[in-house]
């Protein structure tokens, strides 16, 4: 309530117990009601069963390695050609007749 509503009821009150005789002895208060049981509280559940956990699976087998191939035969050495025959000497030549040179040097060719 607002204020103005409250003062309003207060002078009411007043202005009646002013018109009216003393107010009478009090009555007795009643006995308080009894109060209700609590009500009990449910159970919990239980907690469900947990999966097993998957089997592994099997390794592959492993493959065979493949054979080694021969080696191949090694190839002969081809012979050794033979050394040609030397060629005979040259004859030598003779010394050249005496010249003049063109200036009209003499020109002495030892033999």
């Amino acid at each position: 309530m607002k204020y103005s509503q409250l003062i309003v009821a207060a002078l009411m009150t007043l202005a009646v117990m002013a018109c009216t005789g003393p107010a009478g002895p009090q009555g007795a208060t009643g006995n308080t009601g009894n109060t209700g049981n609590t009500g009990y509280a449910g159970a919990t559940g239980r907690t469900g069963a947990t999966g097993g956990a998957g089997a592994t699976g099997d390794t592959g087998a492993t493959g065979y390695t493949g054979a080694t191939g021969d080696t191949g035969a090694t190839g002969y050495t081809g012979a050794t050609g033979a050394t040609g025959n030397t060629g005979a000497r040259g004859n030598t030549g003779t010394a050249g007749a005496r010249g003049v040179a063109a200036d009209g040097t003499v020109v002495i060719v030892p033999r």
